[in-house]
C-alpha cells in the first residue's frame, strides 16, 4: 500500500494554496506533478554534468552520455524492453508522428487502409489522417459501445487484407477505458498489420510489459509519469525499427555523410536527430526510479481506490452524467462527467475558486465528444499523491456548484 502522506511530502507544489485553499490537484491526466527527486536530478545534471552526449571525448561529455544511456536502460526495464528499442522523443505526440511518417514510407500505399478508434486523442488520429492524405490511403474508424468500450466486433470487421496499420489508445484519456491491446494485436497480426499504441495514460498508471501487450510500436510521455516536460518515448520491436526510415534527419542520426548521400546510425540513434533532451531524459530516469520504488501494482491499486470512490459519488448524484465504463476495474484513473445543463468551463471555474484543479474541454478528443453528443466534458484524473479525502472535497464542492448554477 502506498504511504500517501510520505509521497505527498515529496511534492513541493502540493504545499501551495490556490485562492486561499489547499491545492487539490485532479488533472494528472494532462500532466503530473514532479517530486523533489526528479527536480533535483534535473538540477544536478545542469549543475554538475551538463554537456552534449555521444560526441565529446572529455569527462563531462562521458558523464552526460552515461547518464543519458542509463535513463534509456531504466525506461527499458520499466516496460520490459531492450535499451536499443527505446527511442527518446520530445513527447507522445512526436513519437506518434514518427511512427506514422516512417510506417507510411515503409508500408502504406494508395488504396491501403489504416484502422483507428473513435476514442483516440488527436495525437493518435491526425498523424494517420495526414498519412492517408499523403499516400492516398483510407482511414477506417472503429466505434465505441454505449458502455464506453471499444466495439471489438466492429474492429474485427474493419480489419482486412488492405489494413497496414491499426492505431489504438491503451487507456482513453476521456472515457478511462482500458482497451484489450493483446486482442487488438492478435486481430491485426492475422493480416500482417502493424499495431501502434498510444500508452500516454497507461504506462504511468499500470504495470505494462510491451512483450505481453503484443504491440509493435508504443508511445508515452515523461511529463505524465512524474518526469519533466519535453521527453517522450517510442518503443518499437527492434526488427521493425531497423526497417523503418528516419523521421528527422541531421546530426547524430548518421553513420557517414557525403555531399550527395548519407547512411544511418544504428537504432535507436537513427531516430534521435540533433541534440537530444538529455536533462529531461535524466529526469525521466529519476521518475522511473520513483515509480519503481512504489511498485506499479500499488500505483494501480491506489488509482482504483480513488476511481471507485469518485464513480460511486458521481453516480449517486442525479444531476451528474458519467462517461465510460461504470466498473472501476475497466478503466484507468480518469473520470469524465458533466453536470446537467451546466457548461464544463463554468464547473471548472467554480471549483478552481475552491482550490480544486480539474480539466474542462474536449481533451483533444473532439470526434469522441461528437460521438457522445456533447461539445465538452469535465474530467478528474488521479495519481500517487491524491487522497480519498481530496475526492470527498471535490464531491462536496461539486454539490455547491450545482446549488449555485443548477
Amino acid at each position: 500500500m502506498i504511504d500517501v502522506k510520505a509521497v505527498r511530502a515529496d511534492f513541493p507544489i502540493l504545499e501551495r494554496k490556490v485562492n486561499g485553499r489547499p491545492l487539490v490537484y485532479l488533472d494528472s491526466g494532462a500532466t503530473s506533478q514532479k517530486p523533489r527527486q526528479v527536480i533535483e536530478a534535473v538540477a544536478r545534471f545542469y549543475r554538475e554534468h551538463n554537456a552534449n552526449v555521444h560526441r565529446g571525448l572529455y569527462q563531462l561529455a562521458a558523464e552526460a552520455t552515461d547518464l543519458y544511456e542509463e535513463a534509456r536502460a531504466k525506461v527499458a526495464r520499466f516496460i520490459g524492453a531492450a535499451p536499443e528499442e527505446i527511442v527518446f522523443t520530445h513527447g507522445t505526440t512526436e513519437a506518434l508522428n514518427l511512427a506514422a511518417y516512417s510506417l507510411g514510407e515503409l508500408l502504406v500505399g494508395e488504396g491501403d487502409e489504416v484502422v483507428v478508434t473513435a476514442m483516440e486523442h488527436h495525437a493518435n488520429l491526425i498523424p494517420w489522417q495526414q498519412l492517408a492524405r499523403r499516400k492516398g490511403a483510407r482511414l477506417v474508424p472503429v466505434g465505441v459501445t454505449p458502455e464506453g468500450e471499444l466495439d471489438l466486433g466492429e474492429l474485427a470487421e474493419a480489419i482486412s487484407d488492405r489494413t497496414k496499420v491499426v492505431a489504438a489508445v491503451h487507456v482513453s484519456n476521456v472515457l478511462g477505458t482500458i482497451n484489450p491491446v493483446p486482442e487488438i494485436a492478435e486481430l491485426a497480426h492475422k493480416v500482417g498489420a502493424v499495431v501502434v499504441v498510444d500508452a500516454a495514460q497507461s504506462v504511468p498508471h499500470l504495470p505494462v510489459s510491451v512483450r505481453e501487450l503484443g504491440a509493435d510500436l508504443l508511445a508515452f510521455s515523461g511529463h505524465k509519469m512524474l518526469g519533466p516536460t519535453g521527453i517522450g518515448v517510442l518503443w518499437g520491436r527492434k526488427e521493425l525499427l531497423e526497417k523503418l526510415p528516419p523521421f528527422l534527419t541531421g546530426g547524430e542520426m548518421i553513420r557517414e555523410v557525403w555531399l550527395d548521400r548519407a547512411t544511418w546510425n544504428d537504432v535507436p540513434y537513427k531516430f534521435e536527430a540533433g541534440t537530444p533532451p538529455v536533462a529531461q531524459a535524466v529526469g525521466l530516469g529519476a521518475a522511473v526510479d520513483y515509480l519503481s520504488s512504489l511498485g506499479m501494482e500499488e500505483v494501480r491499486r491506489h488509482d482504483l481506490e480513488l476511481t471507485a470512490r469518485t464513480l460511486e459519488g458521481l453516480l449517486e448524484r442525479d444531476y451528474v452524467t458519467v462517461y465510460g465504463p461504470t466498473e472501476p476495474e475497466a478503466r484507468g484513473g480518469v473520470v469524465a462527467f458533466n453536470l446537467r445543463g451546466i457548461h464544463p468551463h463554468d464547473v471548472a471555474t467554480l471549483l478552481d475558486q475552491e482550490g480544486i484543479a480539474i480539466r474542462a474541454g474536449h481533451h483533444c478528443a473532439q470526434p469522441l465528444h461528437r460521438l457522445l453528443g456533447i461539445p465538452a466534458s469535465c474530467r478528474v484524473s488521479f495519481y500517487v499523491y491524491n487522497t480519498p479525502e481530496e475526492v470527498d472535497t471535490f464531491l462536496s464542492a461539486l454539490d455547491r456548484v450545482w446549488e449555485a448554477l443548477g
